[in-house]
């Protein structure tokens, strides 16, 4: 990365400034009337007043014995409370675990145990789960907590009543100790250092670094306080959960989603006049599958920035949100270890397809299963080379697992081309090997998303004496929409190479996570079952 000198860094800095505040804490203290968050519910919260609720809720956490190094787990869907609990472990030196309220009591009591969280917030929609989990990782009831209450957990209130809104002592930057489950195995908590410093210090320290998230400095859609920025996936998850912590500290005001529904999106982004947003490609496929009198009939002209990850975006989906809405999409390619590439909408549309080049502090290249370097057009595995320092906590044999020297791997597949521009195949667990011939499914499933008739669709390998696997597709149709699998397999053929086919389709609800994801692996171990019973 080529460094910046002294009087580069104080323009970046003076370009994200907010009335001369830089950052949460400082934009509540120079404009307390600015607004923060309009939650689900349409209540509005203001700066001034969601830096006293986190002052309180910061005197709370240490009075409940917490210090910094601990860790403080959450289960809530978007939420004020939510927002107001990261802000707080964000000036106490403390990990936030954001956990996945769709998770079961298992396996929310398993990252509750891992984590060694010290407290729980959660709420009456994972009443049962968050109840039968805290009792399995033995966390006191005296650190249980809900918003609203409900029976074995205390109300938020509790550990708010009675503590000041002035500022805690001996401030320090926190951090988010996020899990993922990567391919196999058990989640793992990726847990980095936290920096010796308190937030207004850290976030000015990562002046550098934000053009990874914001684009280039001066892009339309980010300068600060100009924007206003929907949360339209859970905060959970890392990408929603960071793009809204970065809108907020830049004096953006957050607008809650619930529940995505393209209409409900339409409906929030006229109303707020939202400038930017963080999305996933089966969002847009499910826009542009709307009728063209609804989308024509929406005003989004206040939309400057979508920025979009999470899976590979079929090219004519991005194409097809680019004509209706013009070039506004961002894409990045990252793990939640580190490291990324980056792309705007005019080099995409230039390179159609990529997830962008390295960004800057990052290094992609592409090995084969002997570790030795591949040439530009072959598809091998994904490697970065990161300055962020990562550990998957309490488990070195993992970590060591991903490594190899200072490169670290998520498990994708992918090549890059003779300018450095990334281009994804799949993960390497959703790969299909048939008859020695790999063949990847996402590419088999943005053929059939531009199928008029198809609303949703996954591609599995599954076992096949002769092939070894074989080619299979689940397609969710339209509602009301009568096509039948003859006519996807033509549609099928005449996009795609022979071998790369389904040589079945079934139809099929195909459930996806609120952040996007479909998990592959749970739909052929279902697929499996079903042969099975049959």
């Amino acid at each position: 990365m080529q460094q910046q000198d002294a009087g580069e860094r104080v323009d970046l800095a003076e370009a994200y400034r907010v009335r001369g505040g830089l950052g949460f804490f400082e934009i509540a203290d120079a404009d307390p009337q600015r607004l923060a968050i309009v939650d689900v519910d349409g209540s509005r919260t203001r700066f001034g007043e969601l830096r006293d609720l986190v002052h309180r809720l910061s005197h709370g956490l240490r009075a409940q014995g917490l210090v910094a190094g601990d860790t403080v787990a959450v289960a809530l869907p978007n939420h004020r409370a939510f927002v107001a609990l990261q802000l707080a472990t964000s000036q106490l030196g403390l990990y936030l675990t954001a956990l996945n309220w769709h998770l079961t009591a298992p396996e929310l009591a398993y990252i509750l145990a891992d984590s060694e969280a010290k407290l729980l917030l959660t709420g009456p929609r994972l009443a049962d789960a968050a109840t039968a989990a805290a009792d399995e990782a033995g966390l006191p009831t005296q650190r249980r907590f809900a918003v609203p209450a409900f029976p074995g957990f205390r109300p938020l209130e509790d550990l708010l009543e009675g503590m000041p809104v002035t500022p805690p002592e001996g401030r320090r930057q926190g951090s988010v100790m996020l899990y993922t489950s990567g391919t196999t195995g058990r989640p793992k908590g990726v847990r980095k250092p936290l920096p010796q410093a308190g937030p207004e210090e850290s976030f000015a320290a990562r002046l550098d670094i934000l053009p990874r998230m914001l684009g280039r400095p001066g892009e339309q859609g980010w300068a600060a306080g100009s924007g206003v920025h929907l949360v339209a996936a859970p905060l959970y998850h890392a990408a929603p959960n960071a793009y809204g912590n970065l809108a907020l500290h830049l004096g953006h005001p957050l607008v809650l989603m619930d529940k995505w529904t393209p209409p409900l999106f339409l409906e929030l982004v006229a109303r707020h006049r939202v400038t930017a947003t963080h999305m996933v490609p089966i969002m847009f496929h499910r826009l542009l599958a709307l009728p063209q009198e609804q989308r024509g009939g929406a005003d989004l002209s206040s939309l400057t920035r979508i920025v979009h990850a999470g899976a590979p975006c079929p090219v004519a989906v991005k194409q097809g949100m680019i004509d209706w809405l013009g070039p506004v999409l961002y894409e990045y390619y990252a793990a939640t270890e580190g490291g990324g590439t980056y792309v705007g909408p005019h080099a995409w549309l230039e390179h159609p397809g990529t997830v962008g080049r390295a960004w800057e502090g990052s290094e992609v290249v592409i090995l084969d299963d002997e570790g030795s370097p591949l040439p530009p057009g072959e598809v091998g595995t994904i490697w970065f080379r990161s300055g962020d320092a990562f550990e998957y906590f309490k488990a070195p044999e993992k970590t060591a697992a991903v490594r190899r020297e200072d490169l670290f791997t998520v498990g994708d597949l992918g090549h890059l081309d003779a300018d450095g521009w990334l281009f994804l195949s799949d993960r390497r667990s959703d790969l299909i090997i048939s008859g020695g011939v790999n063949i990847y499914p996402a590419e088999v499933e943005s053929v059939l998303l531009t199928h008029p008739a198809v609303a949703d669709a996954a591609v599995i390998g599954v076992p096949d004496a002769e092939w070894g696997q074989r080619v299979a597709a689940l397609v969710q149709p339209h509602t009301g929409a009568d096509v039948g699998p003859q006519e996807l397999l033509a549609h099928c053929r005449a996009r795609l190479a022979g071998f790369k086919c389904p040589t079945s389709i079934a139809f099929r609800e195909l459930p996806r996570t609120p952040t996007g994801k479909l998990s592959r692996a749970a739909l052929r171990a279902e697929t499996a079952a079903e042969a099975g019973g049959a």
